[in-house]
């Protein structure tokens, strides 16, 4: 099966967060999971880099914008490379194939008659992109960007029609899976059953001048949601379609997009009404994801307790981050996470846990064994279970079941003691039979970390088929 994954595309306007990397990391694990099970993947990120907020922060630093822009796409595609992530493209929304696509898209809603323009007056949150209705407002604020003043804005703009869509909306939401988790898939049907109102989808150039130019208009540019979400598309080559990837991996695949929860009206319902006016196949699923606090309050630079994935990385490794981030942070429900804890996390699971065990098994085997365990595929092979848990989401789940082998292998190392064992002439032999055995247990660990820490996989693997004791996998940290 051909399948299609995306990350939401971040936006360019502050350096790359851990909840960002969650989203990277799970993504990646689904894409390498379902690779190694024969299946050709397209997984796509990278950057959306239109919009006043990006404008006003350029301006403010005194950067010229382009400049500005290239500078923090390159960061996220620094973090790609950083976090080991194994995409096929990296998308910018500032890419002229991408400028044309977003075009493309606009015309063919506009000949659908889904696009007119009027004069409007509205409450702007420029955190958000996005006008905001009473339903979305407490205290005079946005129920997200609290800290900032909404923006009250008379302006002629296009808008599209996503009242039209309300039926063919719930149409779509009522199929199973459609979004997981189940509540999300709820929290969207209750936000169309409410009644879809049609929105704003571009600005006056004489207020906004960093957006795409909306087509035969020159006095307008494109509000940036409608310009980004098609950048789902347009990295697959769409309209054109090259090199078939639109048509193998959208049309004729399996879609599937993760985005964080406070996603769900941008990806599954307005995104879903412009697919539908365009005549584009409507994505198969979205999968959204918590967010991640720390010590009980919300990350904030003011509060000092940000953490970021270069920190990660550059405190325990990419191999680590991953492990920390997939094991550690719930899929779907938010996260509480601090250097403490993670600290704890990593002595206990990794350093006394897995390395420790990989340390003792491949020195006795080293030192017992003439020559290297001959593993047979079912030693390597990955159970069902965990692929099982993987393909919904299941992540900490998914590590447990690895986990309970590492305890499994510690537990067969007491119960059996073959360190004791091979001291005495009359016990040596099974003793050197228990520690092939162990050799085997350690080679399924490895299996099943392929997707998940794929060098450490490597590195066991490499001492079982060596029959010598690794470096050191996870160093204690510095007291």
């Amino acid at each position: 099966m051909a399948r299609y994954i995306t990350t939401t595309l971040p936006y360019v306007n502050a350096d790359p967060h851990i909840g960002f990397a969650v989203e990277l990391i799970q993504a990646d694990i689904l894409t390498r999971i379902w690779r190694q099970s024969g299946e050709t993947v397209f997984f796509n990120t990278g950057t959306d880099e239109h919009g006043q907020k990006i404008l006003q922060t350029s301006e403010k630093e005194g950067r010229d914008i382009h400049e500005y822009v290239d500078h923090f796409a390159a960061e996220f595609e620094r973090l790609n490379g950083t976090l080991g992530i194994s995409n096929s493209a990296f998308v910018r929304t500032t890419n002229p194939a991408h400028i044309e696509a977003a075009q493309e898209m606009w015309r063919r809603c506009h000949a659908k008659g889904d696009i007119y323009k009027k004069a409007y007056s509205g409450l702007y949150c420029v955190g958000c992109e996005s006008f905001k209705t009473e339903k979305d407002i407490e205290d005079g604020r946005c129920m997200i960007h609290t800290h900032l003043e909404l923006q009250e804005i008379v302006e002629e703009n296009y808008f599209f029609r996503l009242s039209k869509y309300q039926d063919a909306i719930l149409e779509y939401l009522d199929r199973p899976n459609v979004i997981v988790p189940e509540w999300r898939r709820e929290e969207a049907l209750n936000f169309v059953r409410g009644g879809l109102e049609d929105f704003s989808i571009s600005r006056d150039v004489s207020k906004l001048t960093w957006g795409i130019p909306v087509p035969d208009d020159d006095t307008q540019v494109m509000y940036v949601w409608f310009d980004a979400l098609t950048s789902y598309i347009s990295t697959l080559g769409w309209p054109s379609d090259p090199a078939g990837n639109f048509e193998t991996y959208w049309n004729e695949g399996k879609i599937l997009q993760l985005a964080g929860k406070d996603q769900v009206r941008f990806q599954s319902v307005m995104w879903q009404a412009m697919l539908m006016s365009a005549d584009i196949k409507n994505t198969d699923q979205v999968f959204y994801h918590g967010f991640i606090n720390s010590g009980g309050q919300k990350m904030s630079k003011s509060l000092g307790n940000v953490i970021s994935p270069y920190e990660l990385v550059e405190k325990y490794g990419r191999e680590v981050t991953r492990y920390l981030l997939l094991r550690h942070v719930h899929p779907v429900e938010d996260s509480d996470v601090t250097w403490e804890r993670m600290d704890e996390w990593y002595t206990a699971n990794l350093v006394n846990g897995l390395g420790n065990l990989v340390s003792r098994v491949m020195k006795l085997a080293e030192t017992h064994l003439s020559e290297p365990v001959q593993l047979t595929p079912y030693d390597t092979r990955v159970e069902e279970p965990f692929i099982k848990l993987i393909n919904v989401y299941e992540f900490q789940q998914a590590m447990d079941l690895v986990f309970d082998h590492i305890t499994k292998g510690d537990e067969y190392m007491t119960t059996y003691e073959p360190y004791k064992k091979i001291k005495d002439p009359e016990t040596e032999d099974d003793a050197r039979t228990h520690i092939t055995q162990l050799v085997r247990h350690i080679a399924k660990i490895a299996a099943h970390l392929e997707s998940v820490m794929p060098e450490t996989s490597t590195a066991i693997l490499t001492a079982v088929r060596s029959n010598t004791k690794p470096e050191n996998l996870f160093p204690r940290l510095p007291a």
